[in-house]
């Protein structure tokens, strides 16, 4: 099916762009995506959306989540880091945005990680 592979592509771009590259590019995610591709955004956006049920800037953000989580979990970065290397506006957003998606703030998981490894090694 070609819109299966369409689709698989966009979420490999997605993958490589936040989790592979030291730095997100500096275009809009949109024209990135699409420059990649070679198509229309909008085609890649309603086709996303169409078969994942969610759409291309909420799969990246969940993309992001997933990097800040293992930044916090590296514990090289501090959240200012942490939030300009992913390209939020503000720490404030990025907190924000990991709440939504986690239910937890980011200083929360960190303790809660940090809890969990402290526990594993008095075992």
């Amino acid at each position: 099916d070609k819109r299966a592979i369409l689709i698989e592509r966009i979420k490999n771009v997605i993958t490589e762009m936040i989790h592979y590259t030291d730095e997100l590019p500096n275009v809009n995610y949109s024209d990135y995506i699409s420059e990649k591709l070679g198509y229309d955004y909008t085609y890649l956006a309603n086709t996303f959306s169409e078969v994942k049920g969610i759409t291309i800037q909420q799969f990246i953000i969940h993309h992001k989540i997933e990097r800040v989580k293992e930044f916090l979990l590296y514990d090289e970065l501090n959240l200012t880091e942490i939030s300009h290397k992913l390209h939020y506006s503000s720490v404030a957003h990025l907190s924000n945005q990991f709440k939504k998606i986690t239910g937890l703030s980011p200083s929360y998981y960190k303790q809660l990680k940090q809890k969990r490894n402290l526990n594993l090694e008095n075992v």
